[in-house]
């Protein structure tokens, strides 16, 4: 996507957002690449109820790349060759999701490349929430797919940014919060 493009989803995804009231809530997403080993963290963005962007962070490799999967994760190795430490960066993460109800689209994933856990009852995973799935007719519905049914948007169109999909996660959290917390 053209950072153009992007920075005006990004807009109109943090326009809407700033309306809402401020709640205990975050809403994250990892980029990954890859290694011999399997996935590492390689950035991490975490918004806030109002969708301002609280951290974002590129992530130093702890193993050598073998693929940046550029085309998807954006990531270039100029991204994180000079990036933060992985022990600190998570430490960081730790710190904001404390005592916060975590939002995100295939959490797991997310939770499982920054080696940390998160009380089950305090995780929103829109890629799991039965309105969300009823809505899609699919098992498991992207989270692009969301955004354009349930937000009217578009986004990750090529190469996708881990603060816009924080954001887009979040907005489809919040449109569907009162039927999803009484559920």
């Amino acid at each position: 996507m053209s950072s153009d493009k992007s920075q005006c989803v990004n807009d109109r995804l943090s326009k809407d957002l700033k309306e809402q009231e401020d709640i205990n809530v975050v809403a994250i997403d990892c980029e990954m690449v890859g290694t011999r080993r399997g996935s590492i963290l390689a950035r991490v963005s975490i918004v806030n109820s109002k969708g301002e962007t609280i951290c974002d962070k590129f992530v130093k490799p702890t193993g050598k790349v073998i693929d940046y999967r550029t085309p998807v994760s954006g990531i270039r190795p100029r991204d994180i060759e000079n990036g933060e430490a992985f022990a600190k960066v998570r430490q960081e993460v730790v710190k904001i999701l404390k005592n916060k109800i975590l939002v995100g689209h295939g959490v797991k994933h997310d939770l499982e490349v920054l080696q940390i856990s998160h009380p089950e009852h305090m995780i929103r995973d829109t890629s799991l929430h039965w309105k969300v799935k009823e809505s899609s007719k699919l098992r498991t519905p992207s989270l692009k797919f969301l955004a354009k049914r349930l937000l009217g948007v578009t986004i990750q169109e090529g190469e996708h940014s881990s603060v816009e999909d924080a954001k887009a996660a979040l907005q489809v959290y919040l449109k569907e919060r009162k039927n999803w917390e009484s559920s």
